[in-house]
């Protein structure tokens, strides 16, 4: 199962090519936001967003955040594997 889970960035890693760390429920990764860049969505450190394979998506609000977090929580397995499969992967 693929899910869009929310996190926050917490360090850029290369803002020239829009990778930035973010925590996903204590599980810290890099993500590619080159989606989010400029325009209404421009993403800053602190800011919350859905991830999808690798790729912040959306930029989302932490209220929102939490309840999705929330939901996927109550997923129970999918959720666990889901941040199991992002803790393995990397983006470089």
């Amino acid at each position: 199962m693929c899910l869009a889970i929310p996190g926050q960035l917490v360090e850029w890693v290369d803002r020239e090519h829009h990778i930035a760390k973010a925590d996903v429920s204590g599980v810290c990764r890099n993500v590619n936001v080159g989606l989010l860049a400029g325009g209404e969505d421009d993403i800053e450190l602190g800011d919350w967003v859905l991830i999808h394979v690798g790729f912040g998506m959306s930029k989302i609000d932490e209220a929102e955040a939490k309840a999705t977090r929330e939901f996927l929580e109550l997923l129970g397995d999918p959720y666990r594997e889901e941040l199991a499969e992002l803790e393995a992967s990397r983006i470089e």
